[in-house]
C-alpha cells in the first residue's frame, strides 16, 4: 500500500540514534490501527530548514557554515537501517525524512504540513549521567503538547515486562 492509499493521516514518530525500540514499535501499532503512514523524522539542530516539500521533506543548511558536511542532509543509514530491521514485520507503509533546527518546532511543522494524525516521542531517560542530547530533549513531548493542535504521545522509557536495549547507537 502506498502512501496515497491510506485512509488516515500519517503517524510521526520522532526517531534519533540510541533510542529505545519500542517507541518507534508504539508508533507502529498506532499507524496500522490508523490505516496510516509511518514517518520516521530525525530532526538536526545543528542545521536550518531553506526549502520544504509538500511531503515534509526539508532541504537544510548548517548553523555554522565551518562545519559543513553533507552527510547531515540525508537520513543515517545506520539508523536507517536499525529502522528497517525493526519495522520489517511490522505490515506498516513508512519512510525517513531529514528535518533541521529545534526539534519540537520542527516536528510540530511537519505534523502541520502533513495534517498528521498523531506525534510519537520517547520521554526522556532521567539519570545523574544524562548526555548532553537528553538534557536538551528532556522537554521535546511538553513543548509539542503546549504547541500543538493534535494529539501528542510520549511513550515510556522503560516498559514494564519489555526489555528494551537501544537499537542503534551513534
Amino acid at each position: 500500500m502506498t502512501a496515497n492509499e491510506h485512509s488516515g493521516h500519517p503517524v510521526i514518530v520522532g526517531v534519533s540514534p540510541g533510542q529505545p525500540p519500542h517507541v518507534v514499535l508504539h508508533a507502529a501499532q498506532f499507524a496500522r490501527r490508523f490505516d496510516a503512514e509511518l514517518i520516521c523524522a530525525h530532526v538536526n539542530p545543528g542545521r536550518y530548514a531553506v526549502s520544504e516539500a509538500a511531503d515534509g521533506a526539508v532541504s537544510s543548511a548548517p548553523i555554522d557554515p565551518d562545519f559543513a558536511d553533507l552527510r547531515e542532509e540525508i537520513f543515517d543509514e545506520k539508523l536507517a537501517s536499525g529502522l528497517s530491521a525493526l519495522l520489517a514485520e511490522s505490515g506498516v507503509t513508512w519512510r525517513t525524512l531529514v528535518l533541521a533546527g529545534d526539534v519540537s518546532s520542527a516536528l510540530g511543522h511537519l505534523a502541520h504540513t502533513v495534517d498528521a494524525a498523531m506525534i510519537v516521542v520517547g520521554a526522556h531517560q532521567s539519570s545523574v549521567s544524562g548526555t548532553i542530547q537528553e538534557f536538551f530533549n528532556r522537554s521535546i513531548g511538553v513543548q509539542l503538547a503546549h504547541h500543538q493542535d493534535r494529539p501528542v504521545v510520549v511513550i515510556p522509557v522503560r516498559t514494564p515486562g519489555i526489555e528494551s536495549p537501544m537499537l542503534w547507537k551513534q
